[in-house]
């Protein structure tokens, strides 16, 4: 292992959040592709040893975790439960925000057709969304946006990686949303096909 990759393992595992590859950079005087190259390193190796860390890549942050396999054992150990099921009117919200982002408030409104003040700020309290400034416009709006929380509990590296939009329309591409997430929040990333996400109606 190189004093990079070492250096980079230290750091995360410190830090416990997700840590910027430009600072990682600057800090350690090395180019981003080089960090990125011994952070992807670092994952093969723990893959390969079937160590107990991963490695996570969220949006141009890196991240260390717990290896999703020992889930179970993690929450045994700190006694957590089991994640509260998202209604359906926080899956809708959740899926306008993640695919227009930044949107304000109103907007959500809009689609949904009811008022989203309660699930709005309950995504907010659980750590999924954010307000990321505000829009230039009379009485100066929130704009939210999707957070780092949101990308680990889909079990993605970055907003791109998301399927086509559901169709939350129907019970059908809610459930498939709300399964993703519900297999997310239990570690069981790998197992997560996006595309399930998918309704047949945005496939066509």
């Amino acid at each position: 292992m190189s004093d990079i990759s070492s250096a980079i393992e230290a750091i995360l595992f410190a830090s416990g959040e997700a840590f910027p590859v430009e600072r990682l950079s600057l800090i350690l005087g090395a180019d981003i592709k080089e960090i990125e190259l011994e952070a992807r390193k670092l994952t093969e190796l723990y893959e390969s040893e079937k160590r107990g860390m991963r490695i996570l890549r969220l949006d141009n942050k890196l991240q260390m975790c717990s290896a999703p396999e020992y889930a179970q054992f993690i929450s045994l150990a700190m006694e957590q439960r089991k994640p509260p099921m998202f209604s359906p009117s926080a899956l809708e919200t959740l899926a306008i925000v993640a695919y227009f982002q930044p949107v304000t408030r109103a907007y959500i409104d809009q689609v949904r057709g009811v008022d989203s003040s309660y699930t709005v700020s309950s995504l907010i309290e659980r750590g999924l969304i954010e307000i990321s400034g505000k829009l230039d416009a009379p009485g100066r709006p929130a704009l939210f946006r999707t957070t780092d929380a949101f990308l680990r509990t889909m079990g993605i590296s970055e907003l791109e990686d998301l399927p086509l939009l559901p169709d939350m329309t129907s019970l059908d591409g809610i459930e498939k949303l709300q399964s993703a997430i519900d297999r997310a929040q239990n570690g069981d990333y790998r197992q997560i096909s996006l595309e399930e996400m998918t309704s047949d109606k945005s496939e066509e």
